[in-house]
């Protein structure tokens, strides 16, 4: 059976989602998810504030391309008209639906009522998200958290109330606000939200999903209709066809060579300067690197080179260089 959100996005029979990162999930981290199997991927999350105010980086964000469908553009805000209004926005985009980020832990989001800060007052979280579904013809789904803190895990009221006032699809990480990223996350609550009988909307799992194992046994254990994966794909997109080619085969797709990881490196610093800018796209290349070529031993020297070089030419001969000195190197 495929998952479907709404009347036209078809997710297959269990879908791979790209979770929306902060600085990471951009078009061209996108790009490479995509060609390695993410089923759907998010934008970065978008102020409402910032598309209301025509603000350049929030603009910029807005940035969705054909070949990256199924794409949801991923908002946050603490006022419920800024929300309606940066729907309104959002939606002139065209992507295929509309995400809210009801989970975002950090101070500088949660401090100022948006994103995880919602979890507190479900009542507004409700009226603002009654508010986003009516301002735009796009189905709209939710990513959030279990709750604000082990106090109140609240998640199963949330799943019911949002489904009621017109949501399509719930992602829900396995921790609380106060957790933020520490610890291990708890699916078993989410497991609890997708067997209400009440609940009729995909369920989506998310939280430490690093493995082709976690993968497949919290697929069978958690019974969620599809799996979120976000810093495991941070340097290595290659999960995604990982997991997919073992729920296919049940067999285990050996990891990346030296060459693939230089290649889809090499593409995602093409992309980044297509997209950002050569200044731009080199500067905020350097943060992947080190992800890129995790477990390849003495590469500190190669690393260091990578995030210091300022030219197109001696980044790729850098990169030239990688591919012909590991080529027979183990990696960890």
């Amino acid at each position: 059976m495929s998952i479907k959100i709404g009347k036209n996005i078809d997710l297959g029979p269990f879908p791979l989602l790209l979770a929306p990162m902060e600085d990471v999930s951009d078009p061209p981290f996108r790009y490479v998810c995509k060609q390695n199997g993410a089923d759907m991927m998010y934008t970065e999350f978008i102020s409402s504030e910032g598309l209301i105010r025509d603000a350049a980086k929030s603009r910029q964000k807005l940035d969705i391309f054909e070949y990256e469908r199924p794409i949801g553009i991923q908002i946050f805000g603490s006022d419920i008209d800024s929300m309606r209004q940066a729907t309104e926005i959002a939606s002139l985009a065209e992507p295929d639906l509309i995400d809210i980020n009801y989970g975002c832990p950090v101070k500088n989001v949660a401090c100022r009522g948006a994103g995880a800060s919602l979890l507190q007052d479900i009542d507004k979280m409700v009226h603002m998200t009654e508010a986003v579904v009516k301002a735009t013809h796009l189905p709209v789904t939710v990513k959030t958290r279990l709750g604000w803190d082990d106090h109140t895990k609240n998640i199963y009221e949330v799943a019911e109330r949002l489904q009621d006032v017109g949501i399509h699809a719930l992602s829900i990480h396995g921790r609380t606000r106060s957790q933020m990223y520490k610890g291990q996350a708890d699916w078993h609550l989410i497991k609890q939200v997708k067997r209400n009988p009440r609940i009729h909307i995909p369920i989506f799992g998310n939280g430490d999903v690093d493995s082709v194992e976690k993968a497949a046994n919290w697929r069978l254990t958690y019974e969620v209709d599809g799996i979120m994966i976000g810093r495991a794909s941070i340097g290595y997109p290659w999960i995604f066809r990982e997991i997919k080619h073992f729920f296919q085969t049940g067999e285990y797709l050996p990891g990346p060579t030296i060459e693939e990881r230089v290649a889809v490196c090499r593409t995602h610093f093409q992309k980044s300067i297509e997209w950002k800018g050569e200044k731009t796209g080199i500067f905020e290349m350097r943060r992947h690197y080190a992800n890129y070529f995790k477990g390849i031993p003495h590469f500190k020297d190669y690393r260091m080179k990578l995030v210091s070089l300022q030219d197109v030419k001696e980044i790729n001969e850098v990169l030239d260089e990688i591919a012909y000195n590991f080529l027979s190197v183990e990696i960890a």
